[in-house]
């Protein structure tokens, strides 16, 4: 099934507006159960990937209870789900593995914060998985979903909402001999995971800038309404992408400093090259968001300009016709009796109207050229 998790937008972005199927009630118990996300899978899919040194094997299974042999082997394992609207489906995977019921909540409420907490026997880790789907010019497709990662001592649990390819990668990696991949723990393989998630930050982010950029060049070239829209849309949006991986960055360094069996010192390295990614994508996106905001400004100072432009073509126009209406006025008066002694003798000159309107024509060019020679034309 096609994943609906993609979704086409009419503004810039759309991180933020997810819809929301179900939601828990005020005052239910801590720990119920309430899938609040969207069926986006007929049914959830289920693969074991299971490896070491020597071999590689990957199968979707149907009942849990196939689990067993994995788990009982010095292997790794790695249990890919897919799709978090069964619960009943759910609730067999997480007792098999004994999980807590606030992290069985987490798992199948698609509005979690990014965050990274730490059990007896596993580490839980939420993330939200950004990427681009497609974009033009003006708009683009994000794929946003949750993803939820259990690390235990000998296996790995990912819980997706949709079917999405986004770690196909990592599957074609564990298929090659002889990888760090292969060799070390699971520890690395949730390293891996977390990774390839913050990879596809950067196409985000890749994407956002050339929007940024082909926006800012129709600002400046000719600001229409639908840019401010857009800017808006933008500004609002980036402010949702850093809320969604912000929280990741905390999480990941907490991880590096807690003393937990589960994660190795090597591990820990390459976790911090993970949170320095982190920090850069945080940094680029204050950046955009910097740019942003002068777009704004632009478009304003832009749009001041052009009425400026505007307005001084009127007033110079208006100035032009001030001497010319104060003759018109003059000679508009049309007193001529004949008995007094202030009449205007150029109303009954016989060259008087032509002269008049040559005035007028030799005071407009005048102030045309005075004007020209000032560059206000």
């Amino acid at each position: 099934m096609k994943n609906k998790s993609v979704k086409s937008i009419n503004s810039l972005l759309n991180i933020n507006k997810r819809k929301v199927s179900r939601k828990k009630k005020p005052g239910d118990a801590p720990g119920t159960l309430v899938h609040t996300g969207e069926r986006v899978l007929d049914n959830i899919l289920v693969t074991v990937h299971d490896y070491d040194d020597h071999h590689f094997t990957s199968l979707p299974i149907k009942d849990v209870g196939k689990l067993g042999p994995f788990l009982k082997k010095e292997t790794k394992t790695w249990i890919q789900v897919r799709g978090l609207h069964d619960i009943d489906k759910l609730k067999n995977i997480w007792n098999y593995f004994n999980l807590h019921p606030l992290v069985q909540e987490d798992i199948i409420s698609t509005n979690q914060r990014p965050k990274v907490e730490s059990y007896s026997d596993f580490v839980f880790i939420v993330l939200r998985m950004l990427s681009p789907n497609s974009a033009n010019e003006k708009t683009v497709s994000i794929n946003n979903e949750q993803i939820s990662i259990v690390l235990g001592s000998s296996y790995v649990i990912t819980f997706q909402e949709s079917d999405s390819p986004i770690f196909d990668p990592i599957i074609k990696r564990l298929g090659v001999d002889n990888t760090r991949l292969r060799k070390l723990g699971p520890d690395y393989l949730t390293y891996a995971l977390t990774d390839c998630i913050v990879d596809h930050y950067y196409s985000l982010l890749y994407t956002i800038d050339e929007i940024i950029e082909k926006t800012e060049e129709a600002v400046i070239a000719n600001p229409q309404k639908y840019h401010l829209q857009q800017i808006h849309s933008l500004r609002s949006d980036l402010m949702a992408f850093r809320k969604s991986i912000k929280p990741l960055r905390d999480g990941l360094s907490s991880l590096i400093r807690d003393e937990s069996t589960l994660i190795s010192d090597e591990v820990k390295i390459f976790t911090r090259d993970v949170h320095d990614h982190l920090a850069q994508v945080i940094d680029t996106l204050e950046n955009s968001r910097e740019m942003v905001y002068s777009l704004y400004d632009m478009y304003m100072s832009n749009l001041s300009n052009r009425m400026n432009e505007v307005m001084k073509v009127l007033t110079i126009i208006a100035t032009i016709f001030i001497p010319l209406t104060f003759i018109a006025g003059i000679y508009g008066m049309n007193f001529n009796p004949e008995s007094s002694p202030w009449n205007m003798p150029e109303l009954s000159c016989y060259w008087g109207y032509p002269a008049a309107i040559g005035l007028m024509a030799a005071i407009t060019i005048t102030m045309i050229v005075f004007f020209k020679r000032k560059k206000w034309l």
